[in-house]
């Protein structure tokens, strides 16, 4: 499978638009969908594999060379921390990593929450960005709700994504401090950077000129 290359698509809302750029640059397969039974769909003609995988993984899976590119969220690339090259900002997917408290608990200053519990699926993230900020934290993962949090007294806030606020609202939760804006990412394992570097600069290039006349007729 040397001269194949394989590339690894999360599963969620970013698959879709993943596969409809990646189409438009000419890497397609038959058969190549979310709801396909099959994890791995190749193209043997153009010599392209497709692994379809939970979004978590993907950062894994490129690190270790099982995917020698990977399409993830910003948010996910920087909590999993691997080692990989960060190659291209997609621009789709757009939200943003912020923290929020319940309305009617909100407190004065954002250093007022210094020493209490957050809720989070980015651990790695939050405590960053609050350490730059002078804090201590206590951090507790969840994996989904993160708004039930502060709802049930888990915490006392939360660090999440949000894209248009809607949960948020129905929750009583109010956004107290912005962190990051995030995008899709396409990263590549650092091997296969080296061992693949034309094929893969080709399709960085292909991408990028996608990306600017999309970015040009809006």
């Amino acid at each position: 499978m040397e001269e194949y290359l394989t590339i690894a698509l999360p599963k969620g809302k970013l698959f879709s638009l993943s596969a409809d750029l990646l189409k438009k640059v000419g890497y397609t397969a038959e058969g190549l969908s979310e709801k396909s039974r099959k994890l791995v769909i190749s193209n043997d003609k153009d010599k392209i594999r497709f692994i379809i995988t939970k979004t978590a993984d993907v950062p894994t899976y490129v690190e270790y060379g099982a995917a020698d590119i990977g399409v993830i969220g910003k948010d996910v690339l920087l909590e999993s921390d691997k080692d990989v090259y960060e190659l291209l900002d997609l621009g789709f997917g757009a939200c943003h990593l912020m923290m929020a408290t319940p309305k009617d608990k909100k407190r004065e200053k954002l250093t007022d929450y210094a020493n209490t519990r957050v809720a989070t699926k980015f651990p790695h993230i939050a405590e960053e960005f609050f350490a730059k900020k002078g804090m201590q934290m206590e951090y507790i993962k969840l994996n989904g709700s993160i708004e039930l949090g502060p709802i049930v007294g888990l915490s006392e806030s939360i660090v999440d994504i949000v894209e248009t606020g809607t949960t948020l609202r129905e929750n009583n939760l109010e956004e107290i401090a912005y962190i990051m804006d995030l995008t899709a990412r396409l990263i590549a394992n650092r091997v296969s950077f080296q061992t693949k570097f034309e094929r893969i600069e080709k399709l960085v290039a292909d991408l990028k000129r996608v990306l600017e006349e999309e970015y040009a007729n809006n």
